[in-house]
């Protein structure tokens, strides 16, 4: 997932163009295809027998369409790129125009991503709600149809949220890390965030390598947190086919800090106790397991209600 592109003094959601022509060559030169979104629709609960890596754009700022989009072009990679409505045409972010396009090229495809790309999650039910249809009219106007995908702003999301989201788009992805398998939730997709302090390049090369870390079930299912719910307790539920569940490693960001939460294993149950509660504003997880050299991965997010 990126956001800008030589944007410097936004390093937390830069990436340098030089940077990014790197990881796109290292892509290349592993031996992985660039996954087309629309295949990936079309495949997403199928079997995979070739990892193949999707590129996300958020936010259509207009850095993106100055100097990534020439390049991406050129290259012929194929991306989703996710549009917020209200800033389209104003300072810093692309116009209808240039967003029509991307969408006309054959390379790239066309997300929702909400209208105001305010805080959603702390709104009133009817008022996300509200947010999201009235970017549904605008691309509908501006289009002519209303994109399939969704992603959450700024990766947050509620139950409730979730579940219309799932109402009304055939995937949605968060900006939690991990590796996508037939066996994630459609609508709370992981994806690697990239930016000048994440998209070092010695980094970059291991996560592209990454398997996914693949589970039955995740709970709790509400990634809100409240006084009531927080800290929670992470169930993680694998198939019987994983083995060494016990030499699994997670890292969490409770009480603000990152550590290694307590671990409790049960047959093929992994339970994860929390020291601390989650500080405002989003609690991480991630967990990895070295499988004979094969590194497995995947992680969580969680949003914290300021009391």
């Amino acid at each position: 997932m990126y956001h800008r592109f030589n944007e410097n003094k936004y390093p937390s959601t830069n990436i340098r163009m030089d940077i990014f022509n790197e990881q796109m060559n290292i892509i290349k030169n592993q031996g992985y295809d660039f996954y087309d979104p629309k295949i990936f629709l079309d495949e997403i609960n199928k079997p995979k027998n070739k990892k193949k890596i999707l590129i996300t754009i958020d936010d259509g700022f207009k850095s993106f369409y100055n100097e990534a989009w020439p390049y991406l072009k050129k290259n012929k990679i194929p991306f989703i790129l996710f549009v917020s409505t209200e800033p389209v045409g104003k300072k810093g972010y692309m116009s209808w125009k240039e967003i029509k396009e991307i969408d006309n090229s054959e390379i790239g495809y066309i997300g929702h991503h909400s209208h105001t790309h305010e805080y959603l999650i702390d709104v009133e039910s009817s008022e996300f709600i509200n947010d999201i249809e009235t970017a549904t009219k605008i691309f509908k106007e501006n289009l002519g149809y209303v994109p399939k995908i969704f992603s959450y702003p700024f990766g947050e999301y509620s139950l409730f949220m979730k579940k219309y989201i799932a109402k009304n788009f055939e995937i949605a992805f968060g900006q939690h890390s991990g590796i996508i398998d037939r066996n994630k939730d459609k609508f709370e997709l992981p994806r690697f965030p990239i930016n000048e302090k994440y998209g070092e390049l010695k980094r970059f090369k291991s996560i592209i390598n990454y398997s996914p870390l693949e589970y039955k079930s995740l709970k709790p299912e509400e990634k809100k947190l409240d006084k009531f719910n927080n800290p929670p307790k992470l169930i993680v539920e694998f198939f019987d086919e994983q083995k060494n569940i016990e030499n699994i490693n997670c890292y969490s960001n409770d009480g603000g800090k990152w550590k290694k939460p307590k671990l409790k294993y049960d047959n093929n149950t992994l339970m994860i106790n929390f020291e601390e509660p989650f500080i405002p504003r989003r609690g991480r997880v991630n967990c990895s397991l070295n499988e004979n050299g094969k590194w497995r991965w995947f992680g969580t997010q969680f949003t914290i209600k300021k009391d």
